[in-house]
């Protein structure tokens, strides 16, 4: 079907895709974001290297990273009111700015989960051999993530696996959720409350104190903007909300407010829990500190046993494949709609505008990101010393980039609108517009540090560092494929498919 068979029809005022509407209420809306932020993995991912950059200032840290995206996602939330679209961050810069700018900020937004869904698939991996050797008490079994064979094998298993569920539409993504998430968060409330209890007889246990959550106890710029980067990864997520919003209920108010409330929750959960880990752990080098380098990509699997003991340490194991791998699910969601509306829009090919008549979500698109999920990961294996670490780092560069487009274009596209009251100037122009700097600033100095191959892993390809390939050669790489886009469909760049006046859908408000 053509992209004007699409927009055709009664009145021009509806628009729709073909995916099922009214399928996602408010709860299942924050579910799906809070399975996406995976809170259970992310904190695993990165407690160790955020300690490394800024030391007893990781709550601090995760504190600051939170007001960013808080700010942002009233931007998001604005955006979404007037056109709730499934393309979202693609749609609304588009229609904000012009049709290479949407682009660009869609290729963002896609890299971004591609980048995420390779770094769940692998941790993923990781701890369901530990999880395995935990139960069968085999330590041969427990190291076969390490092997990269078999990781990079399993890891394909996985994200086929999850492809599968994704390609039999959100209902079946969001039943599955309820259960995942749910066991995650009751295992991390557990793990919190034990650390706590046990953190004044640990052998590296520090006292909580005040300053840990100072800011400007960090010395260095640039460590600072390193921890900021990877807060703003573990934060990441919540915009899978909005992403559902064809198929929301109140598709243009309960996103917004999912991804409100989402952040909320998890802004509490990060301050307590990284607190408690610190006040157990403490930050040292060497045994379960933070600090140990050994550890730092894998934080859990050295403090599960522990922490919970021997009897009930298989379930944090279990908490971070549960909490990877509901995420690897959902975060589907995202780049699968994205490139729904691109093709829709013709900004790439009508193929992805595919919808399955039964399960009425995208089809050829879903099959499209886990293949690419799956190159990507196997690549990255091969040429970085360590894959977890150095796409944690490059995934905050494709954050800040798309997120801080998203809310550039919440001010430009309501900048007529921001003298009719104090709550629209904040809402919808200094809020979004602080946002926006701050991860312009942290955009900026992280890929100049990145430069050099001792950021992240200590990996480089040609003498740069292999976190800067990864981030800002993927951008440049989007770049190249745009102009060859354009060069053989050039309506979209055109403005004939996508303009600021192109009705949006609206179902139930």
């Amino acid at each position: 079907m053509s992209v004007d068979e699409r927009t055709a029809g009664a009145g021009a005022d509806l628009r729709s895709k073909g995916l099922s509407s009214n399928s996602v209420g408010l709860l299942a809306s924050v579910v799906l974001g809070i399975s996406s932020i995976a809170p259970v993995y992310a904190l695993t991912a990165t407690l160790g290297p955020t300690v490394t950059e800024v030391g007893l200032q990781m709550p601090a840290v995760f504190l600051v990273g939170f007001i960013p995206m808080l700010l942002v996602a009233y931007g998001y939330r604005e955006l979404n009111r007037v056109a709730p679209d499934c393309g979202t961050s693609f749609t609304w810069a588009t229609k904000a700015f012009n049709p290479y700018v949407g682009w660009l900020c869609g290729w963002g937004a896609l890299l971004a989960t591609v980048i995420v869904l390779s770094n769940l698939a692998g941790v993923a991996v990781s701890f369901f051999y530990l999880l395995i050797g935990e139960i069968t008490g085999s330590e041969t079994i427990g190291a076969l993530g390490d092997n990269r064979l078999v990781n990079v094998l399993t890891c394909v298993a996985f994200v086929a696996l999850a492809t599968w569920v994704t390609y039999r539409g959100v209902e079946a993504t969001k039943r599955l959720q309820y259960t995942l998430v749910g066991f995650q968060m009751a295992v991390l409330l557990l793990f919190v409350v034990l650390a706590l209890v046990k953190s004044g007889s640990a052998p590296g246990g520090i006292p909580f104190e005040f300053s840990w959550l100072d800011p400007t106890a960090i010395t260095s710029f640039s460590a600072f903007t390193a921890g900021l980067s990877l807060s703003l990864f573990i934060y990441w997520g919540w915009d899978t909300c909005l992403t559902v919003n064809e198929e929301t209920t109140g598709s243009a108010r309960t996103p917004g407010r999912a991804a409100l409330v989402t952040i909320a929750v998890i802004v509490a959960t990060y301050l307590v829990a990284a607190i408690a880990v610190q006040m157990y752990a403490g930050i040292g080098a060497e045994g379960t500190g933070l600090g140990n380098p050994d550890t730092e990509d894998n934080v859990f699997a050295a403090l599960a046993g522990p922490v919970l003991g021997p009897g009930l340490a298989f379930l944090l194991f279990l908490a971070v494949v549960a909490s990877s791998a509901s995420s690897l699910q959902t975060t589907f969601l995202p780049p699968t709609r994205t490139l729904l509306a691109m093709a829709t829009y013709g900004a790439l090919p009508q193929r992805l505008a595919d919808v399955h008549p039964r399960f009425r979500g995208p089809s050829t698109a879903t099959l499209v990101a886990g293949v690419a999920t799956a190159v990507f990961y196997v690549g990255m294996t091969l040429i970085s010393e360590n894959v977890l670490i150095d796409t944690i780092y490059a995934l905050g560069l494709m954050i800040c980039f798309y997120y801080g487009l998203t809310a550039y274009a919440c001010v430009w596209y309501f900048r007529r609108e921001l003298r009719r009251s104090v709550r629209d100037l904040f809402v919808k122009g200094v809020m979004p517009l602080l946002g926006a700097l701050m991860l312009t600033a942290v955009f900026v100095q992280t890929a100049v540090d990145t430069l050099d191959p001792a950021y992240g892993s200590g990996s480089s390809v040609f003498g740069l560092g292999s976190v800067f390939v990864i981030g800002i050669g993927l951008l440049v790489l989007g770049a190249v494929l745009m102009l060859a886009w354009r060069a053989r469909h050039p309506e979209f760049f055109r403005g004939q498919t996508l303009r600021q006046d192109t009705p949006s859908l609206v179902f139930d408000e």
